[in-house]
């Protein structure tokens, strides 16, 4: 009974970064798979094409995860930047570290926001009982 839970476990999590239903897995949560023209790439299916779950519970999924997510994105560009250009409190490099983060969150921000959403979904999925 083990192998179906750890099964539709790993299908949840590959589902969520695919952003993917998370009832059955294959459904497409976005009506455009791309995130161009920017401003519809939040855009998201009221229901699931496959299965036919709601997937829009409110108007406003995800805010506080995307913010998580920057910061994390953030921290993340330490472990490269580190160690390629070197971080020290006596040069620039702290200023020079701050603006490549932000140009990074800033490309970054559309799939960030998507990502965000899968996620918020995701949870609400798993402690929703419809």
């Amino acid at each position: 009974m083990s192998a179906p839970n750890k099964e539709k476990k790993s299908l949840s999590l590959m589902g969520m970064f695919r952003n993917r239903c998370p009832h059955c897995g294959k459904g497409h949560l976005y009506v455009k798979k791309s995130v161009f023209p920017l401003s519809k790439c939040l855009k998201m299916h009221k229901h699931c094409k496959i299965c036919g779950k709601q997937l829009i519970y409110e108007t406003n999924n995800g805010p506080g995860i995307n913010y998580a997510l920057t910061v994390i994105i953030f921290f993340i560009n330490v472990l490269w930047y580190w160690p390629l250009f070197g971080l020290s409190y006596k040069d620039n490099s702290v200023y020079y570290f701050l603006a490549s983060s932000i140009v990074v969150v800033l490309v970054l921000q559309p799939w960030l926001m998507r990502f965000s959403r899968s996620v918020y979904l995701y949870i609400m999925m798993m402690f929703r009982e419809d």
